[in-house]
């Protein structure tokens, strides 16, 4: 066995050892407790990083003409002092976490040519609530009078066209939509909820115009109660009080171009204090005759009907006492009709469904709308009614079944007004 002495080199090479292996272990020491410090800081982190990336990619589908190429600039038409272009917000986790909601108005494909039936409050709306909130100017000469209102609820029976007409303010006025959901400001660390209720508000401040679009608000806003849990009243106290902050002016004395836009079918289950800050409230109640008409009309533009046996009138009739939503849903299945025939006919013939030509479908007819599992029951109680007094559609009195067939929609009306 060969004696070797240890010398100097040997050392030497002893200590660098030493001393990587030091080093190495206090790198993956200090390593490991920052990312375990950084988890325990921000359980979330991987999460808000996500939303951040996501919202910058929601946001940049915002840029619109109101922004300029260059940062704050004033509108010489009114004096109005722009924002930030929206490349350049700079937004919080939170911030980034309700940002996620925001739509494009371009990206609705909603306007007011497409509602049917509630032509007066479509006006009314414009006239009150889009001109004040787009164009501040025009009602300079009273601003704290005409200036738009802080909250608009939009109530009544369930499909009657209120989230459909919220949809189409946001699209009309041009101004960004922020489509607030309950499970957005519902968080599992305490406290969390009400900086998201925070970050509602400032980021609809750095985006304004903006619309804080909540559908069933009767469920997120309602009626406080003693044996309410603590969070969801900090929430509802914390979203009041950022409310009615934004009445207040900015630093060139404008007052916020913000609005909360709530919809509800359910308004008695709305608390008092919410509702007094919604000071425009518009019914959207069950339609009347002349309103089913132009509902029809708009849904059945593109469809194609028999023009010899087809009476748009005597739907608009039987429909009495039902939605425009259950209107359009009859209309669907009515239109199903004549292509289950179509093809029906084809497989009966055994012709290959690949060679069929979709032209050769007949049009609808009145007759499609009835006689079915699937049509509504009110529909078809209406159909029954009719058809007792007249044996052809067209030989109908319009006054005296309207007065029939429309009571339990008026019943409807009355209570949701």
């Amino acid at each position: 066995m060969v004696d070797r002495r240890r010398t100097g080199a040997d050392y030497i090479w002893d200590v660098l050892l030493i001393i990587g292996t030091a080093g190495a272990a206090w790198f993956l020491t200090k390593n490991v407790l920052s990312t375990l410090q950084s988890t325990l800081a921000d359980p979330d982190k991987e999460k808000h990083e996500q939303a951040r990336i996501k919202a910058k990619a929601n946001l940049s589908r915002l840029r619109k003409a109101r922004y300029y190429d260059e940062g704050d600039e004033e509108d010489a038409a009114t004096g109005e002092q722009r924002g930030p272009r929206i490349e350049d917000l700079v937004l919080n986790e939170y911030e980034n976490l309700v940002a996620l909601e925001v739509v494009a108005p371009e990206d609705i494909p909603v306007g007011f040519d497409d509602i049917g039936g509630l032509e007066d409050i479509i006006e009314e709306v414009k006239e009150s609530v889009i001109y004040p909130l787009t164009m501040p100017h025009l009602y300079s000469h009273a601003a704290p009078l005409l200036a738009a209102p802080s909250g608009v609820l939009l109530y009544g029976p369930p499909g009657c066209g209120k989230t459909m007409l919220a949809k189409a303010v946001a699209h009309e006025s041009g101004a960004s939509f922020i489509n607030l959901h309950i499970s957005t400001l519902t968080e599992k660390w305490y406290g969390d909820s009400n900086k998201l209720v925070r970050a509602v508000f400032s980021l609809a401040r750095k985006l304004q115009p903006a619309i804080i679009f909540i559908d069933e608000i009767d469920a997120v806003l309602g009626t406080r109660r003693s044996g309410e849990h603590e969070a969801s009243g900090m929430v509802k106290a914390e979203f009041m009080t950022l409310w009615d902050g934004l009445t207040s002016a900015n630093m060139h004395g404008l007052p916020a171009r913000i609005m909360v836009l709530g919809a509800t079918n359910r308004i008695n289950d709305i608390d008092e204090a919410i509702l007094r800050r919604m000071p425009k409230k518009f019914p959207v109640s069950l339609p009347d005759k002349s309103q089913r008409l132009r509902i029809l009309q708009l849904i059945l533009k593109d469809t194609k009907t028999d023009p010899n046996k087809f009476n748009i009138d005597y739907v608009a009739r039987v429909t009495a006492g039902m939605s425009g939503s259950d209107i359009k849903e009859a209309c669907r299945d009515a239109a199903m009709v004549p292509v289950r025939e179509f093809i029906r006919e084809h497989k009966a013939r055994g012709s290959s469904m690949s060679s069929i030509d979709p032209s050769m479908v007949r049009g609808m007819r009145t007759e499609d709308f009835f006689g079915r599992k699937g049509a509504g029951q009110i529909l078809m109680d209406n159909h029954a009614r009719a058809k007792s007094s007249s044996d052809e559609y067209e030989d109908i009195d319009d006054e005296e079944f309207a007065a029939e067939t429309s009571a339990a929609g008026v019943k409807d009306d009355e209570q949701a007004a």
